[in-house]
């Protein structure tokens, strides 16, 4: 397994600010975009920087780029760089990240859930 963690929630684990186990997976997890990453990469496989972008229609290149990198620095998602030119840099999951895949397939589970009662009840189209 990777060891890598971000620095800021290193120190927050060394500095005793974590009350329990659920507040380092959220750490890890928050993002607004973080667990659909995770999602594709887990299921579909890897995926290329410009194939994540047109996956979600509403990221900005600096906000894709930056959950990228903290998933990569906590050690849930590895970049390889293949040298070719023009250079092919892909993204999957490492073998850390794929034991998140139960919780975020679990979340996708209840929110298509949610969404059916939703409709059902007349609240959403």
């Amino acid at each position: 397994m990777c060891n890598s963690l971000r620095e800021e929630i290193q120190l927050k684990l060394q500095n005793g600010e974590y009350h329990c186990e659920k507040e380092l997976t959220l750490s890890i997890l928050s993002g607004k975009w973080k667990v659909v990453i995770l999602w594709h990469l887990g299921v579909e496989g890897p995926h290329r920087f410009s194939d994540l972008q047109r996956l979600f229609e509403n990221i900005s290149h600096k906000t894709l780029s930056n959950q990228l990198k903290e998933l990569i620095e906590d050690g849930i998602v590895s970049r390889k760089v293949y040298p070719e030119t023009p250079p092919k840099v892909e993204y999957s999951m490492t073998e850390l990240g794929y034991t998140l895949l139960p919780i975020v397939e679990s979340m996708y589970d209840w929110g298509k859930k949610r969404i059916q009662q939703l409709k059902e009840e007349g609240i959403i189209k």
